[in-house]
């Protein structure tokens, strides 16, 4: 039972951080290769601590985003909000951006915070999409213990590709906020 709780810890202490975290697949394959923990606790255990920590994240990032944006940044966020409310389409675009989307997922969680989008909906379906990938990258290691995880991870975290993925992540983030969505989608802002 300890070792499922510091597994929780661990995720949820990850999907907590804005950038440069190592990705949770790679947490639950090391786990996968290196320990006798079971697959589908891990699994179900991983999705809800990602889905939690990143829900957490995204209330972090609006409660900052309100106190520390500035009224045009706000208004141009108001407005992305209301194109995504008003076009169903978009929104079920998002969701499965949010469930299936390979790119870090602390940014589009970042996004939504800022965009003050209703969390609940997107943290279900990421938790809906990690169950699958999850369970996919687990059942690989499992299989596949013959790869060194731990210099999988190191390589991960200290790629130069996947830095540059974060600051690049981190990059739209800002542009995001800074496009006036109003005058773009015709819609207005707050």
């Amino acid at each position: 039972m300890e070792g499922y709780l510091l597994f929780f810890a661990l995720v949820l202490g990850v999907n907590l951080l804005p950038a440069f975290g190592p990705p949770t697949w790679s947490i639950i394959a090391l786990y996968a290769f290196n320990s006798d923990l079971e697959l589908a606790p891990l699994v179900g255990l991983g999705a809800l601590a990602a889905a939690s920590g990143r829900f957490g994240l995204a209330h972090a990032t609006r409660a900052l985003g309100t106190r520390f944006l500035s009224v045009r940044i706000k208004s141009n966020l108001a407005a992305a909000r209301e194109a995504l409310e008003q076009r169903r389409r978009n929104g079920l675009l998002a969701l499965g951006l949010f469930a299936l989307s390979p790119v870090p997922s602390a940014q589009l969680f970042e996004a939504a915070g800022l965009a003050r989008l209703p969390l609940l909906p997107f943290t279900a379906a990421f938790f809906a999409g990690r169950i699958v990938s999850y369970s996919l990258y687990g059942y690989t290691a499992q299989t596949i213990r013959s790869t060194s995880m731990g210099e999988v991870l190191r390589e991960e975290i200290a790629s130069p590709l996947g830095i540059a993925i974060q600051v690049a992540m981190l990059g739209a983030l800002v542009l995001f906020a800074r496009v006036d969505w109003g005058k773009r989608l015709g819609v207005m802002g707050d």
